[in-house]
């Protein structure tokens, strides 16, 4: 037992996702496979006040830490009109997503889902191909109801293999093999949508004793970043790239929109197949490439002070790196 602290907490407030929180049916229990650490009497208090059971949890594990900065200004304020004293926890959670809720009740803002866990890229033209892509895949997600679910262990798993070295290309990571809906006639199993709506949560009825102890180990497999992105034909796996293609068909699109789209999908695609040298590499490769480099691991002032001088150069259009961004022009 604890002596000097109220939570044995197992992963920092910078790391991947604790639990999931939507009531959707294709959220079993069964993926929220670590117990999750909360505050018990925030719990109670929540789950009197009609939070349903996940999103109760989520929030009662935001509230095991404790606040790393106060502004004096902000101390005293009236929560039923301000979110300050709830956003000063949450948005201390640096976690790979996040749930905002509106920051009040009178704001034009809505309910939101942020992606966190991409680095900034070296040029605006990598962070607008990121941005686009992971916009594209929320909106496909949206269209088609397709279901990434696996346990929060793998995710877990899949975040430490993604901090070794060129994890992109040698290493694997444990995705969904099926993701679009079994339940819609005429649909795959994990290939291209068929087009017929998504089913609805009355129409896919959560039996949470079955979910619980249903055995989920067969839906999902060790992938490449490569079959993950651009997919593996030979399993009908369409990666994230066919999926949003799949949403920009359905669209209707100028072609030369479509072109200018395409552009920055193909910066992803080449990073994924190791086409092009991810931000990381390129500066590995950079620094073990400069005169002054020792190979001892020490990256000196000049050294570092040359890199960044590249990188503007690169930003400005004065030098090309077709190692990084292959024919694509700044």
């Amino acid at each position: 037992p604890l002596k000097d602290s109220k939570f044995r907490i197992s992963k920092s407030r910078y790391d991947s996702i604790d639990s999931y929180i939507s009531n959707d049916p294709n959220n079993k229990p069964a993926y929220n496979d670590i117990p999750l650490v909360y505050d018990e009497d925030i719990y109670k208090n929540l789950s009197e006040n009609g939070i349903d059971d996940l999103l109760a949890r989520h929030i009662s594990h935001l509230f095991i830490r404790d606040p790393l900065v106060i502004f004096h200004e902000l101390l005293n304020i009236d929560d039923n009109e301000s979110t300050d004293h709830f956003e000063n926890l949450q948005s201390t959670n640096w976690q790979t997503m996040r749930f905002k809720p509106p920051p009040s009740k009178t704001s034009p803002i809505g309910w939101r889902v942020e992606f966190r866990s991409m680095e900034i890229q070296l040029t605006d033209f990598e962070n607008a191909a990121f941005a686009i892509f992971i916009v594209l895949v929320t909106r496909a997600v949206l269209s088609f109801g397709t279901n990434f679910y696996i346990p929060i262990s793998k995710v877990d798993e899949n975040m430490k293999v993604a901090h070794h070295r060129n994890a992109v290309l040698n290493e694997k990571f444990y995705f969904r093999k099926s993701i679009f809906p079994q339940s819609r006639p005429g649909t795959p199993a994990s290939g291209t949508p068929s087009g017929s709506p998504r089913p609805t949560p009355a129409s896919l009825p959560r039996t949470a004793a079955a979910n619980a102890s249903a055995d989920c180990s067969d839906e999902y497999e060790l992938m490449t970043i490569d079959e993950i992105i651009n997919g593996n034909p030979s399993k009908g796996f369409p990666g994230m790239l066919g999926l949003v293609n799949n949403y920009l068909n359905t669209l209707n699109i100028d072609i030369e929109t479509r072109c200018e789209i395409s552009k920055y999908l193909e910066l992803i695609k080449k990073r994924a197949n190791g086409t092009l040298m991810t931000a990381a590499s390129w500066m590995r490769h950079f620094i073990h490439n400069h005169p002054e480099y020792k190979q001892d691991s020490v990256v000196s002032e000049s050294i570092n002070f040359d890199m960044v001088k590249t990188i503007e150069k690169i930003n400005k259009g004065e030098i090309s790196a077709p190692e990084l961004l292959g024919n694509f022009t700044v």
